[in-house]
């Protein structure tokens, strides 16, 4: 099935994000994506949708989307661009759909207008730290203090060890030898343009898992629809951290797909379509 839709440029701080509108049925599906990578994250899920209206976007700094020298990219600023796009288009109720390093802006945003959401759906993600969430390596290198500095100097900006150690642990994530190949290929042909947003969203990483520890009174709170959907040969953002998101929203399922891992949206595509084509 091919997919054909509309392609956007939206104001932002000054800046322009990439946007993708397909579809026209049901709430509106926004899938957001994390990092390192962009929206073609969910190019094997999207024929799967069917004529349901999907909208997905590069955040700043990735992909199609504008990247300004100095910007700083944080997760309160991937915030700031989700409602960007969803006031431009005009979207009264959606489901959001999380991966990775979107569960902060998606989850904050869903706190803000619990209202617009008809359901929060959350891939391979986090938002606070617990102790049984763990960093991929690769994000552990250039996340934590002083490593991070000597890590930066010895893979430069597009430097081959650079894009090797990308490869590394982009292919990671993915089970499907099948699909692989193709996306790590796709995406590490992005990354050199992405690293000054890569290494910023880094320096926010671990602020951002502790602060939002004091926001659990309002996920409790939360009367939305939570669904959580888990690949569950992921090390890092592993069933243990998905079992952690289900206990704490009162309106939460729990689905962990055996044989798939991080990128569970890439491994299996049409499950993955199913829930989430169901959850609101």
């Amino acid at each position: 099935m091919t997919v054909v839709g509309e392609t956007l440029k939206i104001p932002r701080a000054g800046q322009l994000l990439h946007v993708e509108v397909t579809g026209s049925r049901g709430v509106p599906l926004v899938l957001l994506h994390g990092f390192p990578d962009n929206l073609h994250l969910y190019d094997e899920l999207m024929p799967h949708l069917g004529d349901r209206r999907v909208v997905r976007f590069d955040f700043l700094g990735w992909g199609r989307s504008d990247k300004p020298d100095g910007y700083p990219y944080t997760a309160d600023n991937m915030t700031g661009d989700l409602a960007a796009v969803i006031d431009h288009l005009g979207l009264d109720r959606v489901v959001l759909v999380a991966h990775d390093a979107s569960g902060p802006p998606a989850i904050d945003w869903a706190l803000l207008y619990p209202h617009r959401v008809s359901a929060l759906v959350l891939l391979n993600t986090y938002y606070h730290q617990t102790a049984v969430l763990r960093r991929p390596p690769a994000i552990a290198l250039y996340s934590t203090p002083l490593l991070r500095v000597a890590a930066r100097k010895l893979a430069g900006r597009g430097s081959d060890l650079a894009l090797r150690l990308y490869a590394w642990q982009v292919g990671r994530f993915i089970r499907d030898d099948r699909r692989r190949a193709p996306l790590v290929s796709r995406l590490c042909g992005d990354f050199t343009a992405a690293q000054p947003a890569f290494w910023r969203l880094n320096d926010d990483l671990l602020g951002t898992v502790w602060t939002r520890r004091r926001r659990l009174p309002d996920l409790r709170r939360f009367d939305r629809p939570v669904r959580v959907i888990f690949g569950a040969e992921d090390r890092s953002l592993n069933p243990r951290v998905a079992r952690r998101f289900a206990e704490l929203f009162p309106r939460a399922d729990l689905h962990l797909l055996r044989g798939a891992g991080h990128f569970v949206q890439v491994d299996q595509p049409d499950r993955v379509a199913e829930l989430v084509l169901t959850a609101g």
